[in-house]
């Protein structure tokens, strides 16, 4: 098992110096933001596919320090009623595929998006429950007419080149658990699956290591990313929460650092639980911390990952 990170943490460092502090650190991989709503900060895709010796010194960069990229990241919304930001993160999706192959990347890490209610819409309209039955009918709209179309056509496209759409099961869009997650990829065929992020399941009441067994064969790249549950606010208010992210004290939830939501034991049993499924692969560091600095809560789990996913020399190989 490595341990990676979500290189936007340093989006504010140059490129080969966010790499220095990764490898610092520990990191022995790196997922790098390719659009979307992370932004361009380190790789602008469109533009490395016309210039192949900038591709080479970003290749030579990475591997020159020993690292690996684990995936490229574009989440955004390509099927946003908005046509301009639908376009935009289509084609960082495209662009990050095509980039991808040319790389050797297996990975491309996105979200499923989320349409509007009609052809109408101005804005995304997620759906949560089935009443009143107007409900039904825009979630039975956005699945046939917007969502299987667009990810059957792209991740055909995406297969062509070699590599595996990675969907982030996320609230506000329309994959955000593993019913949507599995409904999707029946869809859209076995070349899309998932980039598991047990923070945005915690929340919403789903166990992580259940979820795991069910979507066993489809889990293509995972983040490490905790959340803490408020006992006091959740109790009060339920977990659907739309305060802002900075608003600490009275929220029902906080993304955390690793360890900071759930301690040693779940961690462990997320690495057990990968390798019983198959996977050892990369643990990609995700830090959205708001009570710690990115140093401070970067360092904190790597070293909690690296105590976790050190797999013994005797017994079964997934023990940890």
């Amino acid at each position: 098992m490595k341990i990676g990170v979500f290189l936007v943490l340093f989006q504010n460092e140059p490129f080969e110096k966010a790499l220095d502090m990764a490898k610092e650190a520990g990191a022995e991989a790196v997922e790098i933001s390719t659009g979307g709503l992370p932004g361009k900060s380190h790789c602008d895709p469109a533009a490395l596919l016309k210039d192949d010796s900038a591709c080479n010194v970003l290749e030579e960069a990475v591997e020159k320090r020993g690292l690996v990229i684990s995936a490229f990241s574009c989440h955004g919304n390509p099927v946003h009623p908005n046509p301009s930001v639908a376009n935009s993160d289509h084609e960082d999706f495209r662009s990050s595929v095509l980039l991808a192959e040319k790389m050797g990347v297996r990975n491309v890490i996105t979200f499923s998006g989320c349409p509007g209610e009609s052809e109408n819409a101005r804005y995304p309209n997620w759906v949560t429950c089935p009443w009143p039955p107007d409900f039904l009918e825009i979630l039975k709209w956005q699945w046939n007419e917007k969502l299987i179309p667009y990810w059957k056509e792209n991740t055909r496209f995406a297969a062509d080149h070699g590599v595996r759409v990675c969907l982030e099961m996320h609230p506000g869009f329309a994959v955000y658990n593993p019913e949507t997650m599995l409904r999707l990829r029946e869809a859209a065929g076995e070349a899309l699956g998932c980039n598991f992020d047990p923070s945005h399941l915690f929340w919403q009441g789903i166990d992580p290591i259940k979820a795991l067994r069910v979507l066993k064969d489809c889990i293509f790249h995972v983040h490490a990313k905790d959340t803490r549950i408020d006992p006091i606010n959740s109790a009060v208010n339920g977990n659907l929460d739309t305060k802002p992210y900075t608003e600490e004290l009275e929220r029902s939830w906080l993304f955390r650092t690793v360890g900071y939501g759930h301690g040693e034991t779940f961690w462990k049993d997320l690495v057990s639980n990968l390798r019983l499924i198959g996977y050892d692969d990369v643990l990609s560091i995700e830090h959205e911390d708001s009570l710690m600095s990115g140093g401070e809560g970067f360092n904190k789990a790597i070293a909690l990952l690296k105590q976790v996913s050190i797999k013994e020399e005797v017994g079964a190989a997934w023990w940890v």
